[in-house]
């Protein structure tokens, strides 16, 4: 069986973007970061099991200071037969 990463979306403050994916970045193998919608804000997150802990600290820290809100696990949309593309 093939598994799949934790996947979330949530909307980056547009002000705050490149700060807050580059301290993302900044952990290593801690998630896959997308743009869904630049217009929005919104962004999909694949995130290891191994590394969620970490991923959902970060994200509330982030949500405390108001660079990302609306953060939701949803089912993942590759497990699902959808494209990346």
């Amino acid at each position: 069986m093939q598994e799949y990463c934790n996947y979330y979306q949530a909307i980056i403050d547009r002000a705050q973007t490149l700060g807050t994916i580059s301290i993302l970045k900044s952990f290593d193998h801690l998630c896959f970061d997308r743009t869904l919608d630049a217009a929005s804000g919104l962004f999909e997150f694949f995130v290891p099991t191994s590394q969620e802990e970490l991923f959902l600290r970060l994200m509330a820290y982030f949500e405390k200071e108001g660079a990302v809100s609306n953060l939701k696990q949803v089912p993942n949309r590759l497990a699902q037969g959808e494209s990346i593309v």
